[in-house]
Formats: structure tokens, sequence, C-alpha cells
């Protein structure tokens, strides 16, 4: 992993290639993320660099999470990530990284938390088919149906499709491509969807599979 920035996903839209082909976008708000700490293998036993993601007052942190902050000689930042990079040594404390750290064409993968449908039946979280509407069925038509067998096996399987908490999850989604790089709105533009809510916060590295 060479390369890494936190955004905040701000929505998405469509814009036109060269040739008039239309290309639906994530717009990211990318960074600025300055750099909070090296962590090195001699001393941490890893190597790794923690970025922090948009600025905030210091009164709301309390006085462990500011004193990091203090220390590296940066802003307050409402979000701390570590990214173990292959050369953590061409970072230093203090740098700030932006959207001009990945370019157009660069293949990335994005992790976010996912929409939160809170407690859920098995229609709408595994997508099941709802029971027959017909005589002697009901009176719910949305319930899971069958456990299974009564003599045998006498149980649940586990690993059954029930009711249950559906979202807000850590999701990535591999392999997507940056379509435009907007320096000036600290903006990457990624092709297709990428998880999480509008306002919602997100990684974009460079892809594994890339």
């Amino acid at each position: 992993m060479n390369k890494a920035i936190i955004g905040r996903k701000l929505g998405m839209t469509q814009i036109f290639s060269a040739d008039g082909k239309v290309i639906p976008v994530t717009v990211v708000e990318a960074g600025p993320c300055p750099v909070v700490q090296l962590k090195t293998v001699e001393k941490d036993g890893y190597a790794a660099v923690k970025l922090g993601f948009d600025e905030v007052s210091e009164k709301t942190l309390n006085k462990p999470e500011a004193g990091q902050f203090k220390k590296a000689g940066v802003p307050c930042q409402r979000v701390l990530k570590e990214f173990r990079l292959e050369d953590v040594s061409a970072y230093e404390v203090g740098q700030s990284l932006t959207v001009e750290t990945f370019a157009e064409g660069d293949k990335v993968d994005v992790v976010g938390t996912s929409k939160g449908h809170g407690f859920s039946g098995v229609i709408k979280r595994w997508n099941q088919h709802r029971l027959k509407e017909t005589h002697g069925v009901g009176p719910v038509h949305r319930e899971v149906g069958s456990m299974g067998s009564i003599s045998s096996p006498s149980r649940v399987f586990k690993n059954k499709h029930m009711p249950g908490q559906y979202g807000h999850e850590k999701v990535t989604v591999q392999n997507l491509e940056v379509v435009k790089v907007d320096a000036a709105r600290n903006a990457l533009l990624i092709k297709g969807a990428i998880p999480g809510p509008k306002g919602g916060i997100v990684t974009v590295t460079n892809s594994v599979k890339g």
C-alpha cells in the first residue's frame, strides 16, 4: 500500500468523458490530512502512518487526544486512522497529504461504513420472498417461514437467515477508478458507488489488486 487518504462522501453525480460517454461518479472530499504520527518496527513492532482529518476545536477533545496533536504540531482533528504503508520513511510528522497524492486513472480501494437499517426482517435483510397470500397462510406474510424439520434434526441450523441488525458495518469496495482529481476543491471523483451515507467518513487507498 503506497497511497492513502481520509475523506468524506459528498454524494453521487455524473460526468462526461472525452468521447461523450456518461460516467457515474462518487464525489469524495479528501484531505488535507496531516501526518500525526509515524510508527516504526523498532519502536512499535510495525510500520504505519497515522493521519488526521476534519479539523476541530481543541475543547472538543480530552487531554490525551489533544496531547498527540500538540506533540505533532498539527491542528486537532476529528478523525484519526492508521495506514500500514510500504515506505513510512517517505513521510514526516506535520506533513499534509492532499488529493494530489492520487492521479487520474489510479485504481483504489474505498472503505466505509454502510447505511444502518436497524432491526430488519428477512425480506429487507436477506431479500427473501414473502409467504403466499392464499387461504390458510398468515396472518403474517413477511415472516421467516419454515425453520426446519420437527423430528430431525429438531433444531435450527446455524447461520440460518433470520431477522436482525442490518447495515452499519465496515464495507470495502475494491478496484475502483479515480476519474478526476480536483485539487482546488479537495475532491476525488471515483467511478461507481462507495459505501455509506452522504457525509460518511471513508478511506481511500491504492488497490491491492491493481
